[in-house]
């Protein structure tokens, strides 16, 4: 059973508001329960395919013929999608309540035997990228099984310039569960375990909720909620500038011994996409800036009656047509419907989420914040995580999340190595689900106020995608860079948010004391350094892909639906040619970015 809301919540969000009974995980597909025997057994069985994989062949690589060198793959294949399930499992449950201390236990104990585990799988990556490559082409030729694998050895060789010896890799598997794992626990204990005195509210808030006032109709509440989050970051700001200071360094660190040219370069290499598609992507948005929210925040200071916005009137609603709160059954049949319009598979993929228990909805606390969908293993399915309060931004994130459980569901045919999908490729399904869901609401407008504050959000969302998201980019930039210079102070990082805060929102807004210190609970810049540009590529990619939708291109929803099954196994470059698409041409992106300008030429229209 859960634990109970704190009343103010439960009364707010829950009950007086009929959202109606949220759903919860039914963990029970990983796992029984944490001191379930199958736990037990496949811990057991981790450790016993760990060393037998080593024993048979460590040192032996370059010496296998093709069918080996196959059994060989589908052999870590195999350890691969035990140890996922495990970690999968210990980690929803920490998820759930990341104050219980037995969860925290329970996923640093799995955590550990993991790693020492497959501490003795470091040698496959080191020995396959030192196989002579006329040798492995060779295979490839004759082993159509084994061709089969080519993006993940492509993948894995594009690391051959920046590989360390065989000793220096196996130290750096073992020390990263004391190094940057454990500072990301720390950052994830540290805001769950935070608690926001927000004004006019007397039980305190955690992070989720104080955030959620952002949005709230109450101008006044709205700043209450900012000034809360401002006062309570800047008592924990030391900490945060600690954590940050030490993982940027530790990066640095590595970079500097696997040659990395940027700290940007891993994350590239990562997500198999070309440092210039990045500086196009991210160019094409910074010169956009003016026309996109530079102006539409200045339309909205108009729309609010002030010569100036405040950041707590960033994601301020619009007064006309205040939509009322959105229940669960109600959410549930919008983004069905919308799915159900552009393909009826796409809704019927979506349905088992609901009934099968594969989402967990509620604020509870401890509970991480945010919203996402977990794939754990081909073999199980995802989960999805939100915390759901009702509002209209919380049924787009539900389209959003459950646009990545599609995704993931359609990937699982390939394979454990080959069906995580590249950052830049991950979010199309979710933005893609999202669009469509918007589109029925655009449809289903009654007045030309609901229209227009529909078409608001949309806009705030697709900036708050794509030009926050960008920004996010550009600080984190200047972050690594400027820690590569020597120890950041709290200050330091603080003007370099500042600096970014003021070129991507422009003009319209003036900046509360207490705002420099918002960077710090951005979970990004902790879990996934340069993570952030992946919306933005994702949002880009969607507006172009809708747009070629909409012209009515032939075959789209079997070309989309081919796209999202091919996780992994392509290049974007494959996957975006049959919509006729290219991201490695710069006006790809203003293609995109177009969409955006449009929604916002629309508003502008209907002021005059």
């Amino acid at each position: 059973m859960s634990p109970a809301l704190p009343r103010t919540l439960y009364d707010a969000n829950a009950a007086s508001s009929g959202l109606g009974d949220l759903p919860e995980w039914d963990l029970r597909d990983l796992y029984p329960a944490p001191e379930s025997p199958e736990f037990a057994t496949d811990i057991a069985r981790l450790k016993q395919s760990c060393a037998g994989f080593a024993a048979s062949y460590e040192g032996k690589l370059a010496g296998l013929d093709a069918a080996g060198l196959l059994d060989c793959v589908q052999a870590y294949e195999a350890i691969e999608t035990v140890a996922g399930r495990l970690m999968s499992y210990a980690g929803l449950r920490y998820y759930q309540n990341t104050l219980d201390s037995e969860r925290a236990k329970f996923m640093a104990d799995a955590e550990g035997q993991v790693t020492d585990f497959t501490t003795s799988l470091v040698f496959f990556t080191l020995e396959f990228n030192r196989l002579d490559e006329g040798h492995l082409t060779g295979f490839l030729a004759e082993n159509a099984a084994l061709a089969r694998y080519k993006p993940v050895f492509d993948r894995m060789r594009a690391m051959r310039p920046h590989q360390l010896s065989d000793e220096m890799e196996k130290f750096l598997h073992d020390e990263s569960v004391v190094g940057a794992s454990a500072w990301n626990k720390l950052f994830d204990e540290t805001m769950a375990g935070l608690m926001f005195k927000v004004a006019g509210i007397d039980e305190e808030l955690n992070l989720e909720a104080t955030l959620n006032l952002a949005s709230d109709p109450d101008r006044k509440k709205r700043q209450a909620g900012a000034e809360a989050t401002a006062a309570t970051l800047k008592k924990n700001i030391k900490l945060f500038a600690r954590l940050h200071n030490t993982l940027a360094k530790e990066k640095e660190i590595h970079d500097r011994w696997r040659k990395m040219p940027t700290p940007q370069t891993g994350r590239h290499l990562s997500n198999h996409v070309e440092p210039e598609v990045v500086e196009a992507l991210r160019n094409a948005v910074v010169a956009a800036y003016p026309k996109l929210s530079h102006r539409y925040y200045r339309l909205k200071a108009k729309w609010m009656g002030l010569d100036k916005l405040q950041v707590w009137d960033r994601n301020a609603p619009l007064a006309l047509d205040a939509p009322p709160l959105v229940s669960w059954d109600a959410a549930k049949a919008t983004v069905q419907s919308a799915y159900a319009a552009f393909d009826p598979r796409m809704s019927a993929l979506s349905e088992p989420f609901f009934s099968k228990g594969w989402i967990d909805a509620g604020v509870k606390p401890g509970k991480a914040p945010g919203a996402f969908a977990h794939p754990t293993v081909t073999t199980v399915h995802p989960y999805v995580m939100l915390n759901y309060l009702g509002k209209p931004r919380d049924v787009m994130t539900l389209a959003h999340e459950l646009g990545h459980g599609v995704h993931q569901v359609l990937a699982a045919g390939q394979g454990e190595l080959l069906a995580s999908t590249p950052l830049t490729l991950a979010e199309t399904a979710s933005v893609f689900g999202e669009m469509l869901t918007f589109r029925k609401l655009l449809e289903g407008a009654r007045t030309q106020g609901e229209r227009k504050t529909l078409l608001a959000g949309k806009v705030e969302d697709m900036i708050n995608t794509v030009v926050r998201q960008i920004a996010f980019y550009d600080f984190e930039c200047k972050l690594h860079a400027a820690r590569a210079q020597g120890e950041l102070t709290p200050d330091d990082i603080n003007a370099l948010w500042m600096a970014i805060q003021r070129q991507s929102l422009g003009d319209a807004f003036e900046f509360m004391d207490g705002y420099e210190t918002f960077w710090a609970y951005i979970p990004h810049f902790v879990h996934s350094p340069f993570y952030v540009y992946a919306y933005a590529f994702g949002d880009g990619l969607v507006n172009a892909l809708y747009a070629v939708y909409a012209d009515g291109l032939p075959g789209f929803q079997e070309k989309y639906f081919d796209m999202l099954k091919a996780g992994g196994s392509k290049h974007h470059k494959e996957l975006l040619a049959p919509f006729g698409l290219d991201a490695s041409d710069p006006k790809f992106w203003d293609r995109g970015l177009s969409m955006i300008a449009g929604f916002i030429d629309e508003l502008e229209a209907m002021e005059a």
